[in-house]
Order: C-alpha cells, then structure tokens, then sequence
C-alpha cells in the first residue's frame, strides 16, 4: 500500500469518525495480506473492528454514567451457596426481554443473600445491550427528590430519574419513609409505569410495604404499579457476609 494511499485512507477515515481505521490501518492491512482475504471480508474485517471499538467504548461510558455501586455480573454470583434461587428465571432476565417490554423486576430477601449483586449484574448486561442505566439506593433518591423540591426544581430532578431505560432502587424498606417522601415515590413510578423499567431490590415483604411507605392507600398505589408487569425472584438463602464472616473466624482458629 501506497503512502499516498495510506495517507488518504486516514484522511477520509478521519472525517466518517473512524479513529480505529485511521489508527490500525496497516495492521488491519498486514493481517488481510496475511490470511490472503477478499475484498468483502477485508471490508468486512476493518467495520466488525471498528464496531467492536465503538461498542466497547459505549459500555464503558454507560458504565460509568450508570452510578453501579461495583461491577460484578452474573457469572461473579455463587449460585450454589444460593440453591433455593431459581437460576433460570435470572436467566431468563439477563435476555433483557422485560426492559425492551418496559417491564419490572425484584428481588426480594433478607439482607446478605445477594440481591444487589443480581440487580447489578442485570444492570451490566443491560449497559453492554446498549440500554441506559441508573442505580440509586431508595433513600438518596427520595433525598436528592426532597432536595430538589425545595429548590423548585422537582420537574427536572423527576426526568433525571426517567430518562434511563432501567432505574435500579436499591435497598426498599431499609428506612421507612414520611407521607410526603412515599408521595414522591408514587408519582415516580407512576411516571415510568409502562414507559422504563424498574429494577428493585427490598428486604421486606410486600404485605410490609406499608409500613415502609407510612400510608397503606400510597404503599398499594406503588404496588399496583410496579407489580402489574413484573417479576418477583425471592431469595431465602443464607448471607454471603456471614459465610465469608464464619470463613473468616474459621481460618482464625485454625492459625490459633
């Protein structure tokens, strides 16, 4: 190849925004020559790369703005310590099917049983699909939304909330909310009812919930809601931190 060519291969490379081409055109050139390909599976070989540099840097970015509290996925989950956990059914969620249907899902359990690393593990596969994705505990947002009241700006603080195409709220029931928080719930997920999934994860019974929302009318507005297209994954194992707490104290003994 030519440096006459070579030079506008970049040139042209750079104005479509093709950094990739621009940057790897003669390693892309030398392995073409070298596995002797046809001009459709060279063209083929420089857009499947370029495709590949473009998704990765997607993922990363929607990782970034995702707010995930770590990044552990699906294949970090020790779903033998859990073997009450269906695991077809986080199968069957990690194909992404409800949130291209603006469907729910929860996991509901005691603390330690890992719900927060299935719904982050969701949420990755969701970011790597190429959805939007926003993780939140249930008290800041309730926080950042009480926040934003108070300074007149509820609209837009509420869109921030809207906009993704799954809203994780982690944590639901861990600290019970006021009337007027619960308020601020309800027309949450009564704006994304149907138009964005909610992905959640609670520690309390649904027949709790109203004692978490201070209002048992409000508690079964949000129910009726959330639950009207929604999977339910319960989780009754035993915790994660305890095993690694009791491995812990084991070892110590032993050295002891």
């Amino acid at each position: 190849m030519s440096d006459l060519v070579t030079a506008r291969i970049r040139k042209h490379a750079d104005k479509l925004n093709l950094p990739h081409l621009a940057a790897s055109l003669e390693q892309l050139a030398a392995r073409a020559d070298r596995d002797k390909m046809g001009y459709l599976d060279f063209l083929d070989l420089v857009l499947e790369e370029e495709t590949g540099v473009r998704d990765g840097r997607r993922f990363r970015t929607a990782l970034r703005l995702s707010k995930l509290p770590h990044h552990k996925t699906l294949d970090d989950f020790d779903f033998a310590f859990q073997p009450d956990l269906d695991i077809r059914k986080v199968k069957d969620l990690a194909a992404l099917s409800f949130v291209e249907a603006k469907a729910n899902a929860a996991f509901m359990g005691p603390p330690g049983v890992g719900k927060t690393h299935l719904a982050v593990g969701l949420a990755i596969a969701a970011c790597k699909a190429g959805f939007s994705v926003y993780f939140t505990s249930l008290d800041d947002m309730v926080r950042q939304l009480k926040e934003a009241e108070a300074q007149g700006r509820l609209a837009a603080k509420m869109r921030a909330y809207l906009k993704p195409h799954v809203l994780v709220v982690d944590e639901v029931g861990y600290l019970p909310l006021d009337r007027a928080e619960a308020n601020l719930v309800f027309q949450l997920v009564s704006k994304r009812y149907e138009t964005g999934s909610i992905l959640l994860t609670s520690n309390k019974s649904f027949s709790e919930w109203g004692q978490v929302f201070g209002d048992e009318v409000l508690a079964t507005a949000i129910l009726d809601r959330l639950l009207h297209h929604c999977e339910v994954i319960s989780i009754n194992g035993p915790s994660f931190r305890l095993k690694n707490r009791f491995t812990t104290i084991e070892g110590d003994d032993t050295v002891a």
